[in-house]
């Protein structure tokens, strides 16, 4: 199926202004995409909400932008985009950015759980509010562990515009398992900090292909063009 259009899904914590560098750099080699704010993130007046709100947020986006898209999750948005494709038929193919890549049942902790025990050091910049409802991130410590390659000018700005994590985005589980009839592609990042590179080598295996990059949690912003190389060889092979 041709792939049309990119749908830009991100993770906990983030918006769609983490993407941008990404677009501009698709808009060059003429690949349309789209980034969409989670409810209760970046610019979306929706509260924040569950796994469910997010996948029925990114469904009407994909309403929105039209059939054969290649829909992209990173981190958290893995989860995201696993529940959302399972019930569209608007998806040509999933890419999972050292991402959550989840089987029918499966919650983002239920898989740490089950998964062997690896310290990752995202669990020492969160803090978790009075509620127990939401997290948000120590910018002391998660400045250096989500964007250790950028200037401390660029880390302020992206760390600014950080926002709350409802945990129960992390404890809803998936419902359905959309890879077994479209295509997916994970990308590796094996200088993570935050989704253990350990953790990715289990989560890749649930996909139809592989690429490793020696890259921290969030390539598109360290290595933009590699990103992007990726998504026009998935776009450009349909």
């Amino acid at each position: 199926m041709a792939i049309d259009r990119v749908l830009l899904v991100h993770g906990a914590w983030l918006g769609a202004w983490c993407w941008s560098e990404l677009q501009h750099e698709l808009e060059l080699r003429s690949i349309p995409s789209d980034a969409i704010d989670l409810p209760g993130h970046g610019a979306s007046p929706l509260p924040p909400a569950d796994l469910t709100a997010d996948a029925d947020a990114v469904v009407r986006a994909l309403e929105r932008v039209g059939e054969n898209t290649l829909l992209v999750g990173h981190s958290y948005g893995g989860a995201v985009i696993t529940q959302a494709a399972a019930r569209t038929t608007s998806v040509s193919h999933l890419l999972y950015i050292a991402a959550f890549a989840l089987d029918h049942g499966e919650s983002v902790n239920g898989f740490l759980r089950s998964a062997p025990r690896h310290h990752v050091e995202l669990a020492d910049a969160m803090v978790l509010n009075d509620e127990r409802t939401a997290t948000t991130l120590n910018e002391s410590i998660a400045g250096e562990l989500m964007y250790p390659t950028l200037n401390d000018d660029r880390r302020r700005v992206n760390l600014a515009r950080h926002c709350a994590q409802p945990t129960a985005t992390m404890t809803q589980p998936v419902d359905g398992s959309p890879r077994v009839s479209i295509p997916s592609t994970y990308v590796l990042c094996r200088k993570d900090r935050l989704v253990h590179p350990a953790h990715q080598e289990i989560l890749a295996t649930r996909c139809d292909t592989t690429v490793v990059l020696d890259t921290d949690h969030s390539p598109f912003i360290e290595d933009v063009h590699t990103v992007a190389n990726i998504i026009e060889e998935i776009v450009t092979s349909k």
